[in-house]
């Protein structure tokens, strides 16, 4: 697996850790607090791995760009969370900064990695 698929398994931990988060009713309920646990230390091995080869502070901006957007679909659409016109601006904004930020990045590997280290 690349950087870029480290970085995506990381992002897919986080936003199922967060979910479970928010049922874990505050560290009240065990199962979904045992998941968010088990999910954020995946989350964390998948990023430190694609940190090798992507520099860190578009790895950063991307994880929690698009997690940010993600968990706010999922207050809304699954915990029924208020979500208005400016919220969805709002996330459409990180959305773009996500997407530029990777366009001016491109995919092109960190100095390091490229001299094999």
């Amino acid at each position: 697996m690349n950087a870029w698929s480290y970085l995506i398994l990381g992002i897919f931990f986080e936003v199922i850790g967060t979910t479970c988060l928010k049922l874990s009713d505050g560290f009240t309920q065990p199962i979904p607090s045992t998941i968010c646990v088990i999910c954020f230390a995946f989350a964390m091995y998948a990023l430190s791995i694609s940190v090798k080869d992507i520099d860190i502070g578009v790895v950063y901006a991307i994880w929690s760009g698009v997690g940010i957007a993600l968990i706010t679909m999922i207050g809304a659409f699954y915990f029924n969370e208020f979500l208005n016109p400016m919220k969805l601006l709002f996330i459409g904004l990180i959305i773009v900064g996500v997407v530029g930020l990777q366009m001016v990045s491109g995919s092109k590997l960190s100095p390091q990695s490229e001299q094999g280290s």
